[in-house]
């Protein structure tokens, strides 16, 4: 592997090769918790984890930490598998912590036979106020130096739901001065009685992340086990619940972490972004403003754009906001090689050319995509009745204004030059229809001298009576600050957008007619759309993004 495409976690892996460690040994997993769908921050541990996988052509696990049964649910599991799946990855195994659970326990009452765990008989309250504070020790429990027979007895008990939530806690026996607050005796299982999503109500004990999480990774042969930053400080207990185990017949998991994904304008919190849907901020987890991946698929994401961007950030040590306008850089990249272009007027005013043949309709030839050599021509229908873009028209406009005006030439696109000559108004004086005439001479690559002029300014049209009516969902970003999270304590709720959604109805040119959801185009001046996943009777489009970026100038 040349050393220039290294990042530092592809370093420490070849570090470790190059220190005796088989590649045939190497394993990676995903490890999303179900209590929620995936946003773009997942989507770079989600490329990260698999295309390791793919380079070094070792398996990558797909990991559910299930260990929270009143936060996780089966939807949220399929939804998962689907965002991964839609990214265009596939894992190796489908695995869950829940069932690692007999093994989890089993291994719990050995750490209590080893004298490394015990049961608390305190209230959480009384154990945090035990835990000191990162200047000062905390205290010993006064259940800590419970005999073994004891602890097992009590444990079982716990495990045969004969006791009350909060009565007991099962907390590893580590050191209550150590300098990292969670080695202070760190709460291993709970009493919890809630339905689990996949093992029902066999359990009324549930083990906590940092027990589950390194064991999970032992268990399933995981050699390096990727995280973000802030599990940096859990790494040491990591290590220590891997220690109390040993002696291990497998290879040890290593814990490496990197910079998670944050980018401008977006809240990454599920815990937050729930609390959007549940506040009805938004319409639910796959809103199209959401940063879920989900929601960015029905917005016009594509795989390609997402994996560009997260790869284009790079892969580092410390923690960064990425502007959000890199990722719709890339989204525009791959949009413009893709999207096929057609016309749609979504601010209609009626244009009449008053010299076309009357009844006379022609059929233009246009590009679907002048990126894409093989994309061939569709036809167009034209006559003398179209509808344009009310703002690109003006009665009155100064030098710069290079669309519409009366006196003045434009083109339509792949048709004809045309003047204004005059406006018709309704009894409010409000432009209701625009009257032109045209040059019979200057239709585009026709050949002629005509064809040939040039003007200023082209404009996109659709013909009236061949429009079809639709409905364009207008999105734009769901904050209208930089770090609408920057304050942890603070609701990002308060800096919505006010804009971030509108819904307007326009027309657009019949070839779309047999689209089917999901499909992509560029709305030619105006931007990419996507036909809506939810279509039903009539046709909606959500609006992706822009053809450029105009938000901080706006």
């Amino acid at each position: 592997m040349s050393e220039k495409t290294l990042n530092f976690i592809e370093h420490i892996i070849e570090e470790d090769i190059n220190s005796g460690l088989s590649p045939d040994l190497l394993r990676f997993r995903f490890p999303p918790e179900p209590n929620g769908y995936l946003h773009i921050g997942h989507v770079k541990a989600i490329c990260l984890n698999f295309n390791l996988g793919n380079r070094y052509k070792v398996p990558v696990n797909l990991r559910f930490d299930d260990t929270n049964p009143t936060k996780e649910e089966t939807q949220y599991v399929e939804a998962i598998k689907n965002d991964i799946d839609w990214l265009g990855f596939q894992w190796y195994k489908e695995c869950y912590a829940s069932d690692y659970f007999p093994q989890l326990y089993d291994w719990s009452k050995k750490l209590i036979n080893k004298g490394l765990a015990y049961v608390d008989s305190q209230s959480s309250e009384q154990i945090s106020e035990q835990k000191g504070t990162p200047t000062y020790p905390g205290e010993d429990s006064p259940y800590r130096n419970r005999s073994i027979s004891e602890n097992l007895t009590i444990f079982q008990e716990m495990k045969d739901g004969k006791h009350k939530e909060g009565t007991h806690v099962l907390r590893a026996k580590i050191d209550m001065t150590a300098p990292n607050m969670l080695l202070r005796d760190p709460v291993m299982y709970r009493v919890l009685y809630k339905t689990h999503h996949r093992t029902g109500d066999d359990w009324c004990i549930y083990p906590m992340y940092d027990w589950t999480h390194g064991e999970s990774d032992y268990i399933e042969h995981i050699s390096h086990s990727l995280c973000s930053l802030e599990f940096k400080p859990h790494r040491e207990l990591y290590e220590w619940f891997l220690d109390a185990l040993s002696p291990l017949d497998s290879i040890r998991p290593k814990q490496i972490e990197f910079a998670r994904l944050n980018l401008s304008y977006t809240v990454m919190s599920k815990r937050k972004l729930k609390a959007l849907i549940d506040q009805s901020y938004v319409s639910g987890w796959d809103d199209p403003r959401m940063p879920t991946i989900s929601g960015l698929r029905r917005r016009g994401y594509t795989p390609e754009s997402l994996q560009n961007f997260v790869n284009t950030a790079g892969v580092a040590k410390r923690e960064n906001i990425i502007d959000v306008s890199l990722l719709e850089f890339c989204l525009r990249d791959h949009l413009n090689k893709i999207a096929p272009r057609v016309m749609a007027v979504l601010n209609p005013i009626k244009l009449t050319i008053k010299n076309y043949p009357q009844g006379q309709i022609e059929m233009l030839k246009a590009e679907n995509n002048p990126e894409d050599e093989k994309a061939g021509f569709r036809d167009v229908p034209f006559c003398g009745d179209l509808y344009i873009e009310r703002d690109d028209f003006r009665e009155e406009a100064n030098r710069k204004f290079f669309r519409l005006t009366l006196g003045k030439e434009v083109r339509l696109k792949n048709a004809y030059i045309i003047k204004g000559e005059a406006v018709l108004k309704d009894a409010e004086g409000n432009i209701n229809e625009i009257i032109c005439t045209y040059d019979h001479l200057s239709k585009s690559g026709s050949g002629t001298e005509e064809s040939q002029r040039k003007v200023k300014g082209t404009l996109h049209w659709v013909s009236k009576a061949h429009a079809y009516p639709i409905k364009v969902n207008m999105y734009d970003r769901l904050f209208s600050v930089e770090e609408p999270d920057k304050n942890k304590d603070e609701n990002p709720a308060q800096f919505i957008n006010p804009d971030s959604y509108s819904q307007v109805q326009g027309y657009i040119e019949p070839s779309v007619i047999s689209s089917a959801p999901g499909d992509k185009f560029q709305f030619q001046r105006l931007g990419y759309f996507i036909l809506d996943e939810k279509t039903r009777d009539h046709m909606v489009f959500n609006k992706t993004v822009g053809l450029r970026d105009t938000w901080k100038k706006a």
